[in-house]
């Protein structure tokens, strides 16, 4: 009986002590995601390049590829957090859901957005060939703690490379002349 009392009360005194439980359900952090059974935070810095680097993002079509690429985006529930069309490449810093391989995205992304520009603007055809706008392959980087330094990268690369350009410059000038 005493040895029955004794452990009904260190029963009670661990069930009092114990910290009650906090539930997360519900609680997103900033960063993270979540699915069905899943929390996550799947970043990635990717980098691809119109066929023979060609030029023709950076002027008239740059805001059009901008929009298609955005939709495009928005229809597979990946978010661009940080995005920049340098002359002859495009920087994105993307967060995607991890059903979604990165590589299936990207065959997604880069072969719809080439059919969904040449039907946008039909002179490419001519131009470019038929609906091959990007070329093959990208750069793909998994952001982790430095997702803020990529996208200070992403922001201020072509400022950067207009003043290495002219520094450049600066040093082919004949200093006898």
């Amino acid at each position: 009986m005493f040895l029955l009392m004794t452990l009904v009360s260190f029963v009670r005194v661990a069930y009092e002590t114990k910290k009650p439980r906090v539930s997360t359900r519900g609680r997103n952090s900033f960063s993270d995601k979540s699915l069905a059974h899943t929390r996550w935070n799947c970043k990635y810095h990717i980098v691809f390049t119109p066929k023979y680097r060609r030029k023709v993002i950076y002027g008239k079509l740059r805001v059009s590829i901008g929009q298609i690429l955005r939709k495009l985006c928005e229809m597979k529930d990946v978010e661009i957090i940080e995005a920049h069309a340098m002359p002859d490449h495009i920087h994105i810093l993307v967060r995607i859901p991890p059903k979604i391989s990165i590589s299936s995205f990207m065959g997604y992304l880069k072969g719809r957005s080439a059919t969904l520009i040449h039907e946008k603007h039909a002179n490419l055809k001519y131009k470019y060939g038929n609906k091959s706008f990007w070329s093959k392959g990208y750069y793909v980087s998994t952001v982790g703690l430095n997702q803020k330094t990529i996208e200070k990268y992403i922001r201020e690369q072509e400022a950067d490379d207009r003043i290495r350009d002219s520094i450049s410059k600066q040093e082919y000038v004949d200093p006898f002349k």
